[in-house]
């Protein structure tokens, strides 16, 4: 809708100067004024004045209790404009109080910023997500019909001896399709019952909006003081899941042992990401600040590392000191990890070592020459993975080892171009699929490679986020092959899938600052605080 003040054929003028387009209006006396003749008219003490921009026009009313006075003030607590009498009456002295130019402008943009959160960002995602219904309706068909053409060859193969087992195994199969499929329908109906709701919240948003372009009066303004933003309710899909898909492992058929030699249908596991994750233990660690890496030595037993400290320490759930080991160069290490055997492996700055702790000994790995490992982690077939920089900070790359021998190097990608930034920031997990995944701070990108160290993307936070704005530092990954980087200014954790997108944050639990992550074999999330020396277990699956 156009506004009148900027009509071609009726340009509103300063009452004062006639000077067009007036910026502010005197809601009292309602005349229009430049920005040079408000200071004029507020000079007039003979009657009261109240001015604001000329969009906002008429927000001004009449007390109804006091006719010789106005509203300048809302009282939330009654939702009713309110005179400077009745703001002195006994009848709203224990209310809050707001100035309503004041609320005017913040629930104006908070009105704006949930339709552009909305229309950009929820929205889309979330008929990206119906879209998506159907394609994963249809892989559950796919992937049924590949496990019973699979059963069917065996059952060939075996006869009619067979023949009842595979048809109980069948019957397995769609027993987990049903529980699939139900859990898709589930997310559907969430889904679908959800985005009406979204489009009639854009809907009733651009509608209250557009009443606020006009002249405003005393019902806008209730209706804007009872105003509530959902988009937080919107924000994250409902009904997400994480889903193990069922596999046949047929064997070479010994008729002798028929029903041991089938094989085996493995079960389908469906598993929900927490609303909300849960804090289970809260440990306060001997640092004080700078607490930066933790890693399980178990579940219940967990490394750690801190800046500025040469003490690797090992705590049990209830926050007793179960060891202490000193960096063996009698620097601050850069980072942990626990080996497939139970040792503890460190990085040093100091003197460009990897070492291990075994029992009572620190035996140096290796030793590096125009190299300073950063960070590193233990891989599912026993090497050790290990991210370094050169001398001058110019260059970075990942490096493969098997006890003290390089296996591999990644550094550039097809084109010859650096997969990592310079810079000291850096952080990395091997994941399930052996994807090898660095937390490149400078880039503010976690940057994901095959074993094979081939580029497979970079994530550098969800499509609404500022690239400037996501610096991740620590890196773990869990049994489901997703991704969790703590952002640390932003005191959350990003979940990503083994492709790069984004399913969801944990936060508004109690973080503060996160550093460091490790997950353990039920997948709880232990994360290091870096300025309370907390190391907090949180459960985010159901």
């Amino acid at each position: 809708m156009e506004d009148p003040m900027y009509s071609l054929q009726d340009v509103i003028r300063c009452d004062l100067c006639e000077t067009p387009v007036p910026p502010k209006h005197c809601d009292i006396c309602h005349i229009h004024l430049c920005e040079a003749c408000v200071g004029k008219h507020l000079s007039d003490e003979s009657k009261d004045h109240y001015i604001v921009p000329f969009k906002l026009r008429g927000i001004i009313t009449k007390c109804t209790k006091h006719s010789t006075e106005v509203c300048t003030q809302l009282c939330t607590t009654c939702n009713i404009p309110v005179c400077p009498l009745c703001v002195a009456s006994s009848e709203h002295e224990q209310h809050i109080k707001t100035d309503i130019l004041t609320l005017f402008e913040t629930k104006r943009e908070l009105m704006q910023n949930d339709l552009q959160d909305l229309e950009k960002s929820i929205y889309p995602r979330y008929q990206e997500a119906a879209t998506n219904i159907p394609v994963q309706r249809a892989d559950v068909n796919k992937r049924s019909q590949k496990l019973t053409t699979a059963l069917d060859k065996q059952g060939e193969a075996l006869h009619t001896e067979i023949s009842t087992i595979i048809q109980g195994m069948k019957s397995d199969i769609d027993n987990m399709d049903a529980q699939h499929i139900t859990a898709i329908d589930q997310q559907e109906i969430a889904i679908n019952h959800t985005i009406p709701e979204i489009t009639q919240a854009i809907l009733d948003l651009k509608r209250l909006l557009e009443r606020l372009q006009d002249k405003l009066d005393t019902s806008d303004v209730c209706l804007v003081s009872e105003y509530t933003s959902r988009t937080e309710e919107f924000r994250n899909l409902p009904a997400q899941f994480q889903v193990t898909l069922p596999t046949f492992t047929p064997l070479e058929i010994n008729r002798e042992q028929i029903h041991q030699q089938i094989g085996s249908l493995s079960e389908l596991a469906i598993r929900f990401l927490l609303d909300e994750p849960r804090i289970l233990t809260d440990i306060q660690t001997e640092y004080t600040r700078g607490l930066r890496s933790v890693s399980c030595l178990s579940d219940s037993e967990l490394w750690t590392r801190g800046y500025g400290d040469n003490i690797l320490r090992l705590y049990n759930l209830q926050g007793e000191l179960l060891r202490s080991v000193q960096a063996k160069s009698g620097s601050w290490p850069r980072d942990i990890a626990v080996t497939r055997s139970g040792d503890l492996v460190y990085t040093d700055y100091m003197d460009s070592s990897i070492n291990l702790v075994s029992g009572t000994q620190i035996q140096t790995l290796i030793t590096l020459r125009g190299w300073i490992p950063r960070g590193l982690c233990s891989t599912s077939s026993g090497d050790l993975l290990v991210i370094m920089t050169s001398g001058d900070d110019k260059q970075t790359k990942v490096m493969r080892y098997s006890g003290s021998t390089e296996k591999q190097s990644i550094q550039w990608d097809d084109q010859g171009k650096p997969l990592y930034s310079s810079g000291n920031i850096k952080y990395l997990s091997e994941n399930r699929n052996l994807d090898i995944c660095v937390a490149d701070f400078v880039a503010g990108a976690v940057v994901v490679v095959s074993a094979a160290g081939k580029l497979r993307f970079r994530y550098t936070g969800p499509p609404s986020t500022p690239r400037e704005s996501f610096h991740p530092h620590g890196i773990t990954t869990d049994s489901q092959a997703n991704i969790l980087t703590a952002d640390y200014n932003k005191h959350r954790i990003h979940i990503i899938d083994q492709d790069g997108l984004f399913l969801r944050y944990i936060h508004n639990c109690g973080l503060h600052y996160p550093f460091g992550l490790c997950v353990d074999s039920r997948d709880n999330l232990f994360v290091t605080e870096i300025d309370t020396g907390k190391v907090k277990k949180l459960q985010y699956y159901k």
